[in-house]
C-alpha cells in the first residue's frame, strides 16, 4: 500500500484590513495580549498628554488676548491675592490647550477602541466624534453671545443705591464658566438620544410618545440651570433644548432603522 501523505493545511493569514478612508485606523484580527493592548493605552495617553502640553503652550502665549475677549463685557477687573492672576492665566491655558487638543485626543480614543468595533460601529463613531466637538462649541458660542450676557447684567444691575460692584478677575470667569460650559454639553443632545437609539436603548416611538413631558422638563431644566428668575434667559435655554430634542427624533428616524 502506497503511504498516506498527511493533507497539508492552508494557514489563513490574518486578516489585515487597508483603512478605507486616510483617518481610518488598520485593524487586525490577531488578538492582542493585556501587555500590548497596556502598551497600546500608554501610547495613547502620552500622545494625549503631549498634544494637551503643546496646546496649553500654545494658549498661554496667546493668554492676554484670550482673557481680552473673555472679559470685555465686564470693564475693568481686580484680583485679590498675589499670584490669583498667573493661577487664573494657567487655568485658561489649560483649559484652552483641552479644547484645542480635544480632535487629537478624541482620535487617540478612537484609535485605542477601534480593533474592538465591526464596521458600521466605526462609521458611526466617525461620524459622531466631529459632530460632539462642533456642537459644543456650537453651543458655548451661543451661551457666550446670548445668554452669558443678559445674567451678567441682570446680577450687576440687581444691587441699588450705594453698593456698587467690584468685580475680581476670578470670580467674573468663574460665573462666565458656569454659564459657557453646560450649554456645550446640552447641545449634544441630538448625539447622546442617536446613540441611545443606537444601542437599542430607547425607542423613536417613545421618544415622540414623551414630547410634552420633554418640553416641560426642558424648561425645568433652565430654570435650575439659568442664574437668573427671567423667562427670557430661560427661554434662551430651554427652546433650543427642545428644538434639538426634535433634531434628535428627526436624526434617529434617518440613521435608524425603526
Amino acid at each position: 500500500m502506497p503511504p498516506k501523505q498527511k493533507s497539508k493545511k492552508m494557514k489563513t493569514p490574518p486578516n489585515n484590513r487597508q483603512p478605507e478612508y486616510p483617518w481610518e485606523v488598520q485593524t487586525n484580527d490577531r488578538d492582542m495580549s493585556l501587555t500590548e493592548h497596556l502598551q497600546d493605552l500608554r501610547s495613547c495617553l502620552l500622545r494625549s498628554l503631549a498634544a494637551w502640553a503643546l496646546a496649553s503652550l500654545l494658549c498661554f502665549y496667546h493668554v492676554q488676548s484670550i482673557v481680552d475677549i473673555l472679559t470685555a463685557a465686564a470693564g475693568n477687573l481686580y484680583y485679590m491675592r498675589p499670584a490669583e492672576a498667573f493661577m487664573i492665566y494657567m487655568k485658561l491655558a489649560l483649559l484652552g490647550g483641552l479644547l484645542l487638543a480635544a480632535p487629537f485626543i478624541l482620535y487617540q480614543i478612537y484609535r485605542f477602541v477601534s480593533p474592538a468595533l465591526t464596521a458600521r460601529e466605526r462609521r458611526f463613531t466617525l461620524m459622531c466624534l466631529p459632530l460632539t466637538l462642533v456642537l459644543i462649541i456650537v453651543g458655548m458660542l451661543f451661551s457666550y453671545n446670548f445668554v452669558f450676557p443678559r445674567g451678567l447684567e441682570f446680577f450687576l444691575g440687581f444691587a441699588a443705591g450705594k453698593v456698587s460692584p467690584l468685580l475680581s478677575l476670578e470670580s467674573y470667569l468663574d460665573f462666565l464658566l458656569m454659564l459657557v460650559v453646560p450649554f456645550g454639553f446640552v447641545f449634544t443632545l441630538p448625539l447622546v438620544v442617536l446613540l441611545l437609539c443606537y444601542l437599542q436603548l430607547v425607542r423613536v416611538q417613545t421618544l415622540q410618545k414623551y414630547h410634552k413631558h420633554i418640553i416641560l422638563a426642558a424648561f425645568i431644566l433652565a430654570a435650575v440651570i439659568t442664574p437668573t428668575p427671567d423667562i427670557i434667559t430661560q427661554s434662551l435655554l430651554a427652546l433650543p433644548m427642545i428644538a434639538l430634542y426634535e433634531c434628535s427624533i428627526l436624526l434617529a428616524k434617518i440613521f435608524i432603522h425603526v
